[in-house]
């Protein structure tokens, strides 16, 4: 098994050239399954693990999430970086002393939101969202740990969001954040407007429906892509419509084209003879 160091090493270097899939794994198996596919590097999902504790995206708290954080790296010998929402705190000091804590359980990387909990105030006031970047850039120091800074803007209702965007993730840039995210960019031209505005630093960008390729945000110079929840939802979608069809008339047929047992079975078997 690499060590810790070693696994953050490689993850920077997978952020220096070409583009990569990050996926998101909600549990274990998941991520071990992942991992037989040939990802180099799995990120974990606030909303995919909260949903296996019959919570909406981010109720667990802070100490749920290092839990899962440092179990699924604990699972995988690859770079895991954690979906750490907005860092467990509103003050920048509280920010740098969760993410000491996050980095502690093994984590290769981890990103910070700029939403706060407030819907009649979503986004962080510019100022202070700053702050927060530099104290979690603070907090990591020595620790090869890869910070992703994210603007919510799209997510979060702003009425300019692109240019709203790339002004936080400039200062995001500067302030020492390592990769750049803002979440719910939808088309080209908007994925190409952050690419320019910040490079060289590398960008990740969220892809949780059909529509552009792994090859299309290659060309446009992205760098790492990410699916958030989607695979937790496609897994809940199967779920969802098997259950439903059983509760509304009886029928079986969700249960059409299965992965089998056996399959399932045979797969954990070899896993767990190679972890």
């Amino acid at each position: 098994m690499p060590d810790v160091q070693s696994l953050r090493a490689r993850f920077r270097e997978l952020h220096k050239a070409g583009c990569f899939v990050i996926p998101n794994p909600w549990d274990i198996g998941s991520a071990r399954y992942l991992r037989h596919l040939g990802f180099p590097a799995l990120a974990t999902t606030s909303s995919g693990f909260s949903f296996t504790r019959g919570l909406p995206d981010g109720a667990g708290g802070r100490d749920a999430a290092l839990a899962h954080v440092g179990e699924i790296a604990a699972a995988v010998d690859l770079p895991v970086s954690a979906d750490f929402q907005s860092g467990y705190a509103h003050d920048p000091e509280g920010v740098a002393e969760n993410v000491r804590l996050c980095a502690a359980t093994g984590a290769s990387g981890l990103s910070i939101e700029d939403s706060t909990d407030d819907p009649s105030h979503p986004l962080y006031d510019f100022p202070v969202a700053l702050e927060r970047v530099r104290a979690a850039r603070t907090a990591l120091e020595g620790t090869g740990v890869l910070l992703t800074a994210r603007a919510e803007c799209f997510l979060r209702g702003h009425p300019d969001p692109l240019r709203e965007a790339i002004r936080r993730l400039q200062a995001y840039a500067e302030a020492g954040a390592d990769v750049l995210y803002a979440p719910g960019l939808r088309t080209r031209e908007e994925i190409q407007a952050v690419v320019d505005a910040v490079r060289p630093k590398p960008v990740n960008v969220l892809m949780h429906a059909p529509g552009l390729i792994v090859n299309d945000l290659a060309e446009m110079g992205v760098r790492r892509i990410s699916v958030g929840s989607a695979l937790a939802r496609a897994a809940w979608t199967g779920f969802l419509r098997a259950a439903r069809m059983i509760a509304s008339n009886g029928s079986f047929d969700g249960f059409r084209d299965l992965t089998s047992g056996s399959e399932l079975n045979d797969f954990f078997v070899k896993d767990s003879l190679l972890a």
